[in-house]
Parts: structure tokens; C-alpha cells; sequence
């Protein structure tokens, strides 16, 4: 069955992008801290959205949470669709039980017309797809408005700004662990596709990735879509160690969340096969669940755990 994808749906993930000068988002627990101008020789200019908690304390180090639609993360009566992932109070609300880390969330918000081409991996793209394979993903992708003539990835100069520009001055503004294992990267749809990419292509910097309702599609069809392949063959080939890296994966089976049920199974042999166990890898199914932040929000504090868990 072909899910329904409605049209405010579409528009309004290509209305993510806020212009700067917007309200601060209102929390239940700790505070925001926007940078409205983060320059970018990569990725342009950016609006971060840093999420510290309740004492936050230079004499205490904290993990960092990377996260792609900051705009969407922390309150609802300041997103497109009126729904958040209600990040701060279900962060806070793990700190206060013991079960993860001190933890601070540092929000990317997207760029809105962009956002596809940022979040679209590039090298399973360019390298696993060939010149008719990505003119009929163009080709989709112009269809619903995410490409006005060939598409063009430009994800690498993506994940090259947080590795190489974000991650630096947030490791050296606030009091944080900078390695790899108190370092990870989280998002839903093309943002789940997105973390699962950057972990790949920068293991040395990423220790793990959540990645709900992962649009492994990456258009917005499952028929005649190559690219669900090329995908899985990159992944085979770039799935970070699993003894230093630990990988969550989620999704539902309403609206947009029809499309991953197989190639999730899919997804999930070849993390079998590359070595990864119930240590290091879960892959949930949440039934009834839709594509929508209200979905994410109910089940975040479980990727949450898994990565920032205090268990060793």
C-alpha cells in the first residue's frame, strides 16, 4: 500500500526554515541559547539553537547531542505543524533519574529549500547510482518539490561543517567531552538517513547515531526507486566498528512510515552481517505510529538512553 502524503505535509517540511529574529523557544527545564548567524564556508549560514540543562557547570563535562531540524525540537507553538519533540523536558527528565549523562542538545536548524539536498547522503548517490538511476530520483524528487531540475546531494559539505566548524566551537565554548564516545548525532526522516550517514563517513567523530522513521527511500516512492539500494550497498562498505559505535533505528507504519517496514529489514541484515549486536544496535517497531514529531516524541527517551546511557 502506498501511504498518503498530504499536501501540508509537503509544504511544510519545505517551510521548516524560520527567518532569524524568531522567538526563543520556551522550555520546561534549562535554557536556549541561539546563535542567529552562524557562518558556515560550507553550508551557509545557520540559525543553532543550544540546549543546556537545569546547573549547567563549567566544572562539569558534558556530552553533546547533535540534532538536524532544530527548529522543530523544543516547543510547539513555535513549529510549522504545531508539534515539537519536546526535547528538553524528556532529557531533563532522564538526567533527574540517573539512567543517561549530563548531556547538552546543540539543535541545527535546517536551511528550508535545502534541507534534501543537505540531508541526502552523496557518495550512495553518486557512487551507487548511475546517470539514469539519478535522473529517475530527480526526477522524483522534482515531483514533490525537492528539486527543480537534477538533483545534486550536497551532504558532504554538510556533515563537513558540524565535523569540521560546529563541533569545533561548541568544544571549545562550552564545557564538554569532546571524544567520540560522549559525542553523537540524531534526526528523523531525512534526518535519521543523515546521522546514519555522518557516523559512516565520520566514525573518528560521531560514537553513535538515533535514526527514527529513517526515509530510506529518499524520495518519496518505493516503486522504481533505486535508491534504497545504493543505499543498503554503501552501508555494507562504510558501517562504522561496531565495537566503538552504537547505531538506533525506529519507525512506524502510518502516512510516510508505510514506505520503511521492508527496507528496515533490509537494513537490518546487513547490520547483522556487519558485526552489530543488542550492545551496540536496536531497531524498534512502534505499530500504529505516523511520520510526525508527536510520534518521536513518545519514544524518544529510548534512543536517548541507549546512547547516553550510564551503564557501561
Amino acid at each position: 500500500m502506498r501511504p498518503k502524503l498530504s499536501l501540508f505535509f509537503l509544504i511544510g517540511c519545505l517551510s521548516f526554515f524560520a527567518s532569524a529574529g524568531q522567538p526563543l523557544p520556551k522550555v520546561s527545564a534549562g535554557k536556549i541559547i541561539r546563535m542567529e548567524h552562524f557562518k558556515s564556508a560550507y553550508a551557509g549560514e545557520r540559525i543553532i539553537d543550544i540546549w543546556l540543562p537545569d546547573g549547567y557547570s563549567d566544572t562539569v563535562k558534558y556530552a553533546v547531542l547533535y540534532m538536524h531540524d532544530g527548529q522543530m525540537l523544543f516547543d510547539s507553538a513555535t513549529t510549522w505543524n504545531k508539534q515539537s519533540w519536546n526535547m528538553a523536558a524528556t532529557a531533563t527528565q532522564l538526567m533527574l533519574s540517573g539512567k543517561v549523562r549530563p548531556f547538552i542538545v546543540v539543535g541545527i536548524w535546517n536551511s528550508g529549500v535545502n534541507r534534501h539536498p543537505d540531508y541526502f547522503p552523496q557518495l550512495p548517490y553518486e557512487l551507487f547510482l548511475n546517470r539514469t538511476e539519478q535522473d529517475t530520483v530527480s526526477a522524483q524528487l522534482k515531483m514533490t518539490g525537492r528539486s527543480n531540475g537534477r538533483f545534486k546531494p550536497q551532504s558532504d559539505n554538510y556533515l563537513r561543517f558540524l565535523a569540521t566548524e560546529l563541533k569545533p566551537f561548541i568544544d571549545t565554548t562550552y564545557s564538554v567531552l569532546p571524544q567520540r564516545e560522549h559525542t553523537f548525532i540524531a534526526g528523523s526522516s531525512m534526518g535519521g538517513l543523515i546521522s546514519l550517514y555522518a557516523v559512516c563517513e565520520y566514525p573518528e567523530v560521531f560514537g553513535g547515531a538515533a535514526c527514527l522513521s529513517t526515509h530510506w527511500p529518499g524520495s518519496f516512492t518505493a516503486h522504481n526507486n533505486p535508491f534504497p539500494l545504493a543505499m543498503m550497498l554503501y552501508m555494507q562498505e562504510r558501517l562504522p566498528d561496531a565495537k566503538t559505535h552504537k547505531l538506533y533505528f525506529d519507525y512506524g507504519d502510518q502516512t510516510l512510515d508505510a514506505l520503511y517496514p521492508t527496507l528496515q529489514t533490509n537494513a537490518d541484515s546487513i547490520m547483522k552481517i556487519s558485526g552489530y549486536d543488542s550492545n551496540n544496535w536496536i531497531t524498534k517497531y512502534f505499530p500504529g505510529d505516523d511520520h510526525s514529531e508527536r510520534s518521536w516524541s513518545k519514544r524518544l527517551a529510548i534512543p536517548l538512553e541507549f546512547l547516553l546511557s550510564t551503564k557501561k
